[in-house]
């Protein structure tokens, strides 16, 4: 099978289970939400995967190989971490260069195009880069790297609205003109709905979600109106939450849109977040 994948993974760190049997395919040039609470698995799960941290159990491939011990996989795959294991003292501009030294591909002229973007200053050292630019710094070069599989974990943190806006632009820009498979894991499921194409939600070291983002967002509607008429259409249905503002009700609603709506309400598409709040709020009931 091509692509990259992942069968009954688990992985435990003394009495906590961070992978409990774990089964998912990352397929070529589609971009993932790996999206899950902060401590949900995401980060051991990519790790694993590109070799940084071994399994107890289970096995990832990528094109039939397996991926543990094999360079030539793993040279296939990039990914951007929390930490940078660039000495601290290393210049962004060196940062860049010794990347290129193991992988081939990288775009130099590109990397120095989006930095400029990013107003990253090449110049600078690794260890004088505030938060947001220690992750500009991480993200300008996973963007540069052309491998078919880059990893982006909390890609955006510490940046600022305009800059997190930037990089997801860029990010749609690059898989427009050259598709590859990103896998961007975050916790901010509302920012990423709009760039990715396939969720896969991942909660208390199990996924409870792996469909194509449209599937999902099929699966419940959001209605908005005055709220004595939002409350009377939803008196039978499954509200996973709703919104008050001055006399407007917005209801979060699970199942599929029904045909005869009231005038005066107005039905759109459901919102990634209140699903994936209902459904991590549902796991921790249900135990």
């Amino acid at each position: 099978m091509s692509g990259i994948e992942v069968r009954n993974l688990s992985k435990s760190y003394g009495s906590t289970q961070a992978l409990n049997q774990v089964s998912i395919n990352f397929v070529e040039n589609r971009i993932y939400g790996l999206l899950g609470r902060n401590g949900a698995g995401k980060t051991t799960l990519l790790n694993i995967i590109t070799n940084r941290l071994f399994a107890d159990s289970g096995e990832v491939t990528l094109d039939g190989k397996v991926i543990q011990e094999n360079d030539i996989a793993l040279s296939k795959i990039y990914m951007m971490s929390e930490k940078c294991l660039f000495p601290e003292k290393m210049r962004v501009r060196d940062v860049f260069k010794w990347t290129a030294a193991f992988y081939p591909q990288f775009d130099m002229e590109y990397a120095f195009a989006i930095a400029s973007k990013f107003e990253l200053d090449l110049k600078k050292k690794r260890d004088s880069l505030s938060t947001g630019y220690g992750s500009i710094l991480k993200l300008v070069t996973a963007m540069s790297v052309n491998v078919p599989y880059v990893f982006f974990d909390e890609p955006v943190l510490g940046l600022d609205a305009n800059y997190r806006d930037l990089f997801y632009r860029l990010l749609i820009e690059k898989y427009s003109e050259k598709p590859f498979t990103a896998i961007v894991s975050t916790h901010l499921i509302d920012e990423v709905s709009s760039v990715i194409e396939h969720v896969v939600m991942i909660d208390k070291g199990r996924i409870i979600k792996d469909e194509p983002l449209e599937s999902i967002l099929s699966q419940g509607y959001t209605i908005t109106g005055p709220a004595s008429a939002v409350d009377l259409f939803i008196s039978d249905k499954d509200v996973m939450s709703y919104d008050m503002l001055g006399g407007l009700k917005t209801a979060y609603v699970s199942g599929k849109v029904p045909q005869d709506v009231p005038q005066n309400l107005e039905i759109t598409k459901m919102d990634l977040q209140k699903m994936f709040i209902k459904m991590t709020n549902e796991k921790e009931v249900s135990k």
